[in-house]
């Protein structure tokens, strides 16, 4: 009877690495991203379920009730829109600092002969259409 160690005999030495690396990519992008997806999905589901009835309630329960659900709408509607302008003014203000550290490290690198360090603009630049979109162009907030 051969032992199992004879039988990798002639492979390389990462072979092992790469038969380990290979089936832990295959387990998370064939089970794990999709369970966690499809999860993620229920989760939504189950919420707008749940915030569907309420405001079925509500709106059955009075005239105040009426108007007590259509006041939560306009607050969600108003807190959703200011985390998504906070969002995109912390992606502006990131990628504005990736940028330059991007053009100072490519700098240091590759001198100033070449412009290697030019490659910074591209996040620097998005960052900044970000913070002018934020800042001048998007439509304000309505405040309560």
């Amino acid at each position: 009877m051969e032992h199992m160690a004879m039988a990798f005999e002639g492979l390389p030495m990462d072979f092992g690495l790469w038969m380990f690396l290979s089936i832990g990519a295959v387990a998370l992008f064939v089970v794990f991203i999709p369970l966690v997806s499809w999860i993620d999905s229920r989760r939504k589901e189950r919420e707008a379920f749940y915030k569907a009835d309420m405001m079925r309630r509500l709106a059955e329960a009075s005239g105040d009730g009426a108007k007590a659900a259509l006041e939560l709408l306009r607050e969600e509607e108003r807190i959703k829109a200011i985390k998504q302008r906070e969002g995109l003014k912390i992606g502006g203000l990131v990628n504005v600092a990736i940028g330059i550290g991007l053009s100072i490290m490519l700098y240091s690198i590759g001198g100033r002969d070449h412009g290697p360090y030019l490659v910074g603009l591209i996040p620097g630049l998005l960052g900044v259409a970000l913070l002018v979109y934020v800042f001048a162009m998007a439509a304000p907030i309505e405040p309560r």
